[in-house]
C-alpha cells in the first residue's frame, strides 16, 4: 500500500478514536475529502488493522469509533504539528491574550509529556530550528484582554445554561448591571460576550475588557433555540451588528490581484470586469468598521452602495481632518 494511503487510514483511526459518538461514512468523506468508494476501503482497512473498532447502529445509517484512543506510537505528532501549537500560544501571548496563551501552553506540555522520549529527542532539534525560523506579525490594533476568571465564569454559565449577571460600563455611558443568557464568546480585535437579554431577548454584544463583576446565577437561561453563533458572527463585517445590507465595491485593476485572494466576507461574490477591475458584492452589517477598512485600499477601492456605506467613510474622512487640522493648531 502506498505511503500517502497509510496515512490516510491512521489518520482515519484517529477520527474514530477522537470522536465520542464515531464517524458515520459521510464524516469519513468529508475529513477524508475522497469519495464514497475510496472512503469504504479506507474504513474497511482500518476495520482490518484495529480490531478494537466498535461498529454503532444509528438508524439510517452506521457509526464507527475506537474507545480508549490509539498508543502512543499511532499518536506522536509531527515537528510541523507542535511548531504551529507553539505558535499559536506565542500569537495569543503577544496580543495579550495572557489566558488564551496558558490554556494551549499547558496543552503543549501535556502532549510532550505524553510522548515517548525517544520520539521528543528525535523531534527537539528539528522544533527548535523551525521555532527559530517562524514568528507571528503583530498587527496594530486594540489589545484585546480576557481575564482567565472572567472567561471561566462565563464558560461555566454557557455549559450550565445558566444566567449571567455583570456590571456593563460604556465610555460616556453609566454603568449598569445586566443580566443576560450566555450564548458564546467571540475573539477578533476585541474580544465579546455574546448573550440575549432577559427581558427583551435581544442578542447583544458585550466586550470583556467593559465587564465587571461577572457572576452566574441560579436558574435557567438557555439562548434562542434557532441562535448560531457562527451565523450571527457571519453577518457582521467585523464584530459591531446592526442593519444587514447589501454591499458592492468596485476594486480598480492594480488591486484586483489581491482583492481575488482577499477574503472579505463568507457571502462574498467576485465579478470580472472588462476594464480588469473587480467587483465586490456581499452580505454585511458593521459599515463603519467596513469603512475603516477601506481606508487601507485608498484610491483602488470605490463604494457603489449602501449609501450609510458611504456615509460612514464620510463621517470617518471629516473626524480625521478634524484630527490633523487640531494637530497643525
Amino acid at each position: 500500500m502506498r505511503h500517502d494511503k497509510a496515512a490516510m487510514i491512521i489518520d482515519l483511526a484517529r477520527g474514530m478514536a477522537a470522536s465520542a459518538e464515531g464517524l458515520s461514512l459521510a464524516d469519513m468523506q468529508t475529513q477524508l475529502g475522497a469519495g464514497r468508494r475510496t472512503t469504504e476501503r479506507m474504513r474497511d482497512a482500518v476495520l482490518m488493522l484495529f480490531p478494537q473498532v466498535e461498529e454503532i447502529s444509528d438508524p439510517p445509517s452506521k457509526r464507527w469509533r475506537i474507545r480508549g484512543g490509539l498508543s502512543a506510537f499511532e499518536q506522536a505528532p509531527t515537528a510541523t504539528e507542535m511548531l504551529e501549537l507553539t505558535k499559536a500560544a506565542a500569537g495569543h501571548r503577544a496580543a495579550g491574550e495572557a489566558a488564551r496563551a496558558a490554556a494551549l501552553e499547558g496543552l503543549e506540555r501535556k502532549v510532550k509529556a505524553a510522548i515517548r522520549s525517544t520520539t521528543l529527542n528525535r523531534m527537539a532539534p528539528d522544533l527548535e530550528a523551525l521555532v527559530r525560523a517562524e514568528t507571528i506579525a503583530v498587527q496594530a490594533g486594540p489589545r484585546p484582554t480576557a481575564d482567565e476568571t472572567v472567561l471561566a465564569e462565563i464558560r461555566g454559565a454557557v455549559l450550565a445554561e445558566r444566567p449571567l449577571s455583570f456590571i456593563y460600563a460604556r465610555p460616556g455611558a453609566e454603568a449598569r448591571t445586566r443580566s443576560v443568557a450566555p450564548c458564546g464568546l467571540m475573539f477578533g480585535r476585541a474580544n465579546y460576550l455574546v448573550a440575549a437579554d432577559r427581558e427583551s431577548g435581544r442578542i447583544q454584544t458585550f466586550r470583556l475588557d467593559r465587564m465587571s463583576a461577572v457572576e452566574a446565577g441560579e436558574g435557567t437561561a438557555r439562548p434562542p433555540a434557532d441562535f448560531d453563533l457562527g451565523a450571527f458572527a457571519g453577518q457582521s463585517f467585523g464584530i459591531y451588528q446592526d442593519e444587514i445590507e447589501d454591499v458592492v465595491l468596485r476594486i480598480a485593476p492594480e488591486g484586483a490581484d489581491e482583492a481575488r485572494g482577499w477574503r472579505w466576507h463568507p457571502t462574498q461574490t467576485l465579478t470580472e470586469e472588462a476594464d480588469g477591475s473587480v467587483t465586490v458584492r456581499f452580505r454585511a452589517s458593521g459599515m463603519r468598521e467596513l469603512a475603516w477598512h477601506l481606508f487601507t485600499w485608498g484610491e483602488q477601492a470605490t463604494i457603489l452602495g449602501p449609501q450609510r456605506l458611504k456615509t460612514a467613510m464620510v463621517e470617518a474622512l471629516a473626524a480625521a481632518g478634524r484630527a490633523l487640522e487640531r494637530a497643525q493648531i
